[in-house]
């Protein structure tokens, strides 16, 4: 995956730029924004708000491409640490059991459709 700081405006709260941050740094979104409010907290607001205007300026937003590879990793990485970004290893085997549940659902509407009368019907047609 390619390493550049995008602002993540869908999973921001104003700008979307510590949703970008963590996601740069596969962190949890939670923790850069406590991060960053202590920050404020602790006297440097000044620099803070300069710094998160100044990138939610300058930040590209995330590109539609990379928001759809990101959300199919977070749904799919099982997170090590409690601060990186994923998922605990349980919720991953209930997302991943829940898609094979709809692709055999699907699977079975294709082999019903391929083993009935009006499938064989199409493709008489379609041989005339």
């Amino acid at each position: 995956m390619n390493k550049t700081l995008y602002r993540d405006p869908k999973n921001g709260k104003l700008g979307g730029v510590c949703a970008g941050i963590a996601e740069y740094f596969g962190m949890e979104i939670w923790l850069v924004r406590i991060l960053t409010v202590s920050a404020f907290l602790l006297g440097v607001g000044f620099f803070v708000t300069l710094a998160y205007f100044a990138a939610w300026l300058f930040l590209d937003k995330m590109p539609e491409e990379r928001e759809q590879q990101h959300s199919v990793y977070r749904e799919h990485h099982v997170k090590q640490k409690a601060w990186q970004a994923g998922q605990p290893a349980g919720q991953i085997l209930r997302n991943v059991e829940s898609e094979l549940n709809g692709m055999e659902q699907e699977l079975r509407k294709m082999e019903a459709y391929v083993t009935s009368t009006a499938f064989k019907v199409d493709r008489e047609f379609r041989n005339l």
